[in-house]
């Protein structure tokens, strides 16, 4: 079951935000998960790409694994298959840290992640493009909201 997560909490989130983890980064033209990421990095957040066999992804270096990360990041994203979620929210258990958000882009839903980071108050956002939703609650002036790092 999905939660209904307010405007002024995403809105929160995503101004306190400045560092985020892309799980499943690739610069590949044409993919969404390429759109987003060159949208985050236009945006001002501090992106940080996570893929299992890349080196570089949009110039920038990439981990394996959000384990690998050596400094925290406020939002976990996800362009991965539903199967792969829980996985990646017990490795968010692991952190010395706690995120502000564990987001779920567009069409992946994944209650099971959900549940396991219940216990440590992480607001999980599921079935919603990070990009859209900046969109949609910072552009109505045509202006792009800045994020400094």
């Amino acid at each position: 079951m999905m939660e209904i997560i307010r405007n002024q909490d995403l809105k929160n989130i995503l101004t306190q935000a400045k560092t985020i983890a892309v799980i499943g980064a690739k610069d590949k033209p044409g993919q969404p998960v390429n759109d987003v990421g060159l949208y985050l990095i236009k945006a001002g957040y501090r992106v940080i790409p996570v893929h299992p066999k890349r080196q570089n992804v949009w110039g920038l270096e990439t981990w394996k694994t959000i384990l690998d990360i050596p400094f925290p990041v406020d939002i976990i994203n996800l362009f991965r298959a539903p199967d792969f979620c829980p996985a990646h929210a017990k490795e968010v258990l692991q952190l010395n840290y706690t995120p502000l958000c564990f987001w779920m882009q567009l069409g992946i839903t994944c209650n099971e992640a959900a549940e396991i980071l219940k216990p440590r108050s992480i607001q999980v956002i599921q079935d919603r493009c990070i990009k859209i939703e900046h969109q949609r609650l910072f552009q109505d002036t045509g202006q792009l909201e800045q994020h400094p790092v």
